[in-house]
């Protein structure tokens, strides 16, 4: 199993209820939605090791 790490997220009651939507359309829980789109997102920015 892969290492993880538990963080504590205050969002917005809008952001949370797009984000239960589109959980509950694609079957995942709001935890796991929140990952897959951090990993999209992630996937299409190069990371930056100039920048502090």
């Amino acid at each position: 199993m892969d290492e993880e790490k538990r963080i504590t997220v205050r969002l917005p009651l809008e952001l949370h209820e797009r984000l239960a939507t589109l959980a509950k359309r694609d079957r995942r829980s709001v935890n796991g939605e929140i990952v897959h789109l951090l990993e999209v997102a992630l996937a299409s920015h190069s990371v930056d090791t100039e920048s502090p």
